[in-house]
Order: C-alpha cells, then sequence, then structure tokens
C-alpha cells in the first residue's frame, strides 16, 4: 500500500511512522537529483505559502523560500513584526484567515502547542519549522545525510553531545528510535531528556531494532560512535544568565579531537548550525571575553575537519523541505 500524506500537518516526527519518514528522504532524494541536474519541476505552480517567524532563521526561511520557488509556489513572509498573530488576533482566528489565503503554512516559534492550534484550526497543512521541544524538517535533513555518508540508517551508532532536553535532543532521540539507530545522550544528567519521552522512545527503538542510551561518560557515550552530532549550548530565547550554568554544564561534553578520536576512523560530525566553534560572531566574541572560551560545543578543528559534513547537512535542509511541502500538497 502506498504513503499518501496529502493534507497531513508536519509537527513531530512521532506522528509519522517509519514507512512514512522513508517515503519522505526517498522523496528528497529524487528533488536533490532534479535540483543538481537543473530539471524543472514547478508541480504546485498557482499554489501559495506563509511562513510564520518567531524566532528569526538562516537555513529554514532559505530552506522554505527556494523550495517553494522551485515548486512554482507563491511565498509570504512574515516576521515577528508583520502579524498580529497572538496580540491583537488570537491563533485560532489567525489560522482561520490564513487557511483562506494559503495552501499550506510554516511556524518557527517557541510553542508546540502554538504550531498545534494553526493545524487545528486552519484547515490547511501546517509545517514546524522548529520550536521549543522539536525540530522535525531537520530531522529529515540529518537522516538524509547520514544515508548519503554512510550508506545505511539501521544499525548506526549516534551520540548526541550536549542539553539533551532541547529541541534537537528531543528530535533526534524519535527520529533514531523511528528509524533503527542506536542513540545515545552523552549529557550531564541534569540535561537528559524528559522521562516521558525517553521511555516512548524505547518502545519506538525495541520495534525497529535501534536503542536509546543516556550516559554521563563521554568516554563511553562516544566509543566507536559512527555520528558525533551537538548543537549550541544555548538556545534562541534563553536569557544571557543561562550561558555561565551551560558553559559550567557542558564543558567536558565539547566535540573535540579526543572525543573523535574515540568514535569509529570514518565517524562523521553534525550540527545543525548556527555553531560557535570560534569567535568569529558577536555571540562568540562576547562569550570569550566574558568567561575566556574560544571554542564552545565544537572545536574549529573539528569543525573544519573531513569529518565534518555540517553544509552537506544544511543543504539538504532545502531538498528535505520540498519534498514535505510536496508530498502534503499535492
Amino acid at each position: 500500500m502506498g504513503v499518501n500524506l496529502r493534507g497531513r500537518s508536519f509537527l513531530k516526527l512521532l506522528d509519522f511512522t517509519p514507512a512514512e519518514i522513508r517515503y519522505l528522504l526517498d522523496l528528497s532524494r529524487n528533488f536533490k537529483d532534479l535540483k543538481r541536474t537543473h530539471t524543472p519541476h514547478r508541480y504546485l505552480e498557482g499554489k501559495n505559502i506563509v511562513l510564520l517567524f518567531e524566532k528569526t532563521s538562516t537555513r529554514t526561511r532559505c530552506s522554505f523560500e527556494v523550495a517553494g520557488h522551485d515548486l512554482g509556489l507563491g511565498v509570504t513572509y512574515l516576521d515577528p513584526g508583520s502579524s498580529q498573530m497572538g496580540k491583537k488576533e488570537s491563533i485560532a482566528d489567525t489560522a482561520r484567515v490564513l487557511g483562506r489565503m494559503f495552501d499550506g503554512i510554516e511556524y518557527r516559534g517557541f510553542s508546540q502547542e502554538l504550531v498545534q492550534e494553526l493545524a487545528d484550526y486552519s484547515g490547511v497543512p501546517v509545517w514546524n519549522g522548529l520550536t521549543d521541544q522539536f525540530h522535525p524538517t531537520q530531522m529529515l535533513a540529518d537522516m538524509l545525510t547520514i544515508e548519503e555518508k554512510l550508506g545505511r540508517l539501521k544499525g548506526v551508532k549516534f551520540t548526541y553531545m550536549g542539553d539533551a532536553r532541547n529541541n534537537m535532543g528531543n528530535s533526534l532521540m524519535v527520529a533514531c528510535a523511528k528509524m533503527g539507530l542506536h542513540f545515545t545522550a552523552c549529557a550531564p544528567k541534569e540535561l537528559f531528556p524528559e522521562e516521558w519521552l525517553v521511555e516512548e522512545c524505547k518502545k519506538l527503538a525495541a520495534e525497529s531494532g535501534g536503542s536509546v542510551t543516556l550516559t554521563e561518560d563521554v568516554k563511553e557515550g562516544t566509543k566507536d560512535a559512527d555520528v558525533i552530532y551537538t548543537d549550541i549550548w544555548v538556545s534562541m530565547g534563553e536569557p544571557d544568565e543561562v550561558w555561565e550554568t551551560r558553559i559550567r554544564l557542558l564543558k567536558d561534553y565539547q566535540v573535540n579531537a579526543a572525543v573523535m578520536a574515540n568514535a569509529k576512523p570514518e565517524a562523521i560530525f553534525m550540527h545543525c548550525l548556527p555553531s560557535f566553534h570560534d569567535t568569529n560572531t558577536t555571540i562568540g566574541a562576547k562569550i570569550a571575553e566574558k568567561f575566556g572560551i574560544t571554542e564552545m560545543e565544537v572545536t574549529n578543528e573539528v569543525f573544519e575537519s573531513k569529518q565534518s559534513v555540517v553544509f552537506d547537512e544544511a543543504e539538504n535542509r532545502m531538498h528535505t523541505i520540498k519534498a514535505i511541502i510536496y508530498a502534503t500538497l499535492c
């Protein structure tokens, strides 16, 4: 039986079966081939989508805009100051207005409940470009990149280092559990994922042939890993006061040459970006001046190494988002 996602919203990977995720990955690969051979694929000509951004972004916005234009869509971007959503107009009312004008809605912001409400009331597919709890579009790009680089998903030993409670830690655990990877969260206990999600993912992993492990031990957690993944230590929207605590908790979980040497020789390094691997950013320079740290979640040596696939991963955002839009609107 074929997979049909027409009319579905894409809010979190927990809502999708492994077969549906596989369909989206295969579709992404097809779109990537079309893009690279300059083959026109304006399959959704005449349709329109709107992008709602409460959190700014480089990759998410550009991926949705280029994907939309390649598919022939009209694309409208609304930044935090360009809409009355949640201010003068309720989320439900905004959703019903936008659903009358657009064929699909992307939301990037803070609340998972908000993106769910948009989906409940709009009557059109809604795509989660990131919330504080989940980042599902990034997951497809990550799974596609792993498969391209390692030739498989099932059985891959995947280690995530850092704040394992954030949207990336949560989402990667779900994606790995769904697709049969062996997921390890390598983090201090204070930053382990919520227990309910860990238990849910352990059940999913048992069905897929994968596994879920939580450890504070860096050597144990990264031993013979196929993939080492990390993210920034403080997420957008968190107060500056968090930096001191987060640096104290995570300084021993930095991805460096020793970590990569403990993984398999052919291991790849992944990061969803942006990354603080040097002081060439305003925040990087500020943290270096205040705390004396010039490299945070990953060293520049690893970030710029041959094992780093972060820019392949970033490109794949465009191809996988294109697949999501097409599959839910076609």
